[in-house]
């Protein structure tokens, strides 16, 4: 059976693995972010000597991104204007 996958036509095949092996496969998958079949194409593509193709990223990969967004309450850019937002939090707080 052949199937379309994010790098073109891939074959399906069944392996069959021994309890260790299979944790180990499941926990780096884990870990990885990613499916078991992703880990053993790549573990196999590189033993044969091939390079992995990189899987598609979108937004969803980067969840990261803005989580220090700030709000710079009219000191932009506040990475030059910090000083000010820094004695407007510390008059604040001496007058709490």
């Amino acid at each position: 059976m052949t199937s379309r996958c994010y790098d073109g036509i891939v074959r399906r095949t069944q392996i069959q693995l021994d309890e260790e092996t299979h944790a180990a496969l499941r926990k780096l998958a884990y870990e990885q972010g990613t499916s078991m079949a992703s880990v053993i194409r790549d573990t196999l593509t590189r033993s044969l000597g091939k390079r992995p193709r990189q899987r598609p990223r979108s937004l969803k990969n980067f969840s990261f991104v803005g989580a220090g967004a700030s709000r710079q309450a009219g000191r932009s850019p506040v990475s030059e204007r910090h000083d000010e937002a820094l004695a407007e939090a510390l008059a604040k707080k001496t007058k709490a």
